[in-house]
């Protein structure tokens, strides 16, 4: 078993019943995605389209590709053909682009509405006022399925401040989700995964935990 492989098994190990892991694999070579797909990972998770796009050629076909970072409209179009769930949905011209190309390649793509909760001005997602008012316009959209939500809390050590954030996204999800359809919360990694298990997360976006810390190329 590589160290990939036994990172991969004792985070699934922690993980509640139900709870779907997305194996955050940006900036990381196939090799080690490879690695983790050897022991079963089917849900990855990439930040950038170009590279996303570039993995998707040269892995099997039965991966679930996970666009966790922001988009870029522009790049809408690459991904399209193949992206099986979009977590960052955090603006209305995201949801009219996603829409416009998925009908260009015959497709319904899953999304998931980004919430700003963290105390940083630097992470991106609607208001809850926000999402109040986008709500009811979703049904234009013919080839956009929004299955629920996904949020990033503050980057910090106060574990009560994390858990306040996903609380308050917890239970906005909860009010709307019998109405709206929605089955996932996507909410915690590496670092505050457990918190937000307990707070309702369905889907868990974790990297370093498995694959190590991120890497980078000039």
């Amino acid at each position: 078993m590589t160290r990939i492989q036994s990172a991969l098994t004792t985070v699934r190990a922690s993980l509640q019943e139900g709870v779907q892991l997305v194996a955050v694999s940006k900036t990381k070579p196939v090799e080690l995605l490879f690695e983790a797909y050897e022991a079963g990972q089917r849900d990855f998770g990439e930040n950038k389209v170009q590279e996303m796009a570039l993995k998707a050629e040269a892995m099997p076909k039965d991966i679930r590709w996970h666009m966790i970072g922001h988009v870029q409209t522009n790049k809408i179009k690459y991904m399209a053909p193949f992206v099986h769930m979009v977590h960052g949905v955090d603006r209305e011209k995201v949801l009219r682009e996603l829409d416009k190309h998925a009908k260009k390649v015959d497709r319904t793509i899953n999304c998931l509405l980004q919430v700003h909760i963290a105390q940083e001005e630097t992470k991106f997602g609607w208001s809850i006022a926000e999402l109040e008012e986008v709500l009811p316009t979703l049904s234009v959209y013919s080839n956009i399925k929004v299955c629920g939500l996904m949020g990033m809390a503050s980057n910090t050590d106060n574990k009560d401040q994390i858990g306040k954030e996903f609380s308050g996204l917890s239970n906005f999800y909860n009010a709307h989700a019998q109405k709206q359809g929605w089955n996932t919360l996507s909410i915690g990694m590496s670092g505050d995964y457990t918190i937000a298990m307990a707070h309702g997360a369905t889907h868990v976006r974790i990297g370093s935990s498995i694959f190590g810390a991120r890497t980078y190329t000039p």
